[in-house]
């Protein structure tokens, strides 16, 4: 029987060095600026594995230390999703009280906010 490949269903360890990685690159972006899932990913040293941020992110305790809320998907938006248990509204909050302004949509202009690291 050949092997099915599958999504990874859980992020690695939080002290595996991808992790610890990816949040030396998030600990960086100031206040007031975002960076993509790509982005975080590329500078990580890990490209093409944008999916491998949000999952260890959606594993991290949004009362850590790592600016978690200023990564966001490369639409210029929020990723909103059932799984985050409404941490997705409180990254919005979170994004507004660093100045990021979205529009009516939710969305707010990534060339504008975009961390230009």
């Amino acid at each position: 029987m050949p092997l099915r490949r599958g999504l990874l269903q859980v992020a690695p360890p939080q002290g595996n060095e991808a992790a610890a990685a990816i949040y030396a690159v998030i600990r960086r972006i100031p206040k007031g600026w975002v960076a993509t899932y790509g982005q975080v990913a590329a500078m990580a040293g890990l490209p093409r594995r944008a999916r491998l941020v949000g999952q260890i992110l959606q594993h991290l305790d949004p009362a850590s230390d790592v600016p978690w809320h200023r990564v966001v998907n490369a639409r210029g938006e929020v990723s909103y999703t059932l799984s985050r248990h409404g941490s997705d509204a409180l990254q919005q909050r979170l994004l507004e009280t660093e100045g990021i302004e979205f529009d009516d949509r939710n969305r707010f202009d990534l060339e504008r906010f975009r961390w230009p690291e």
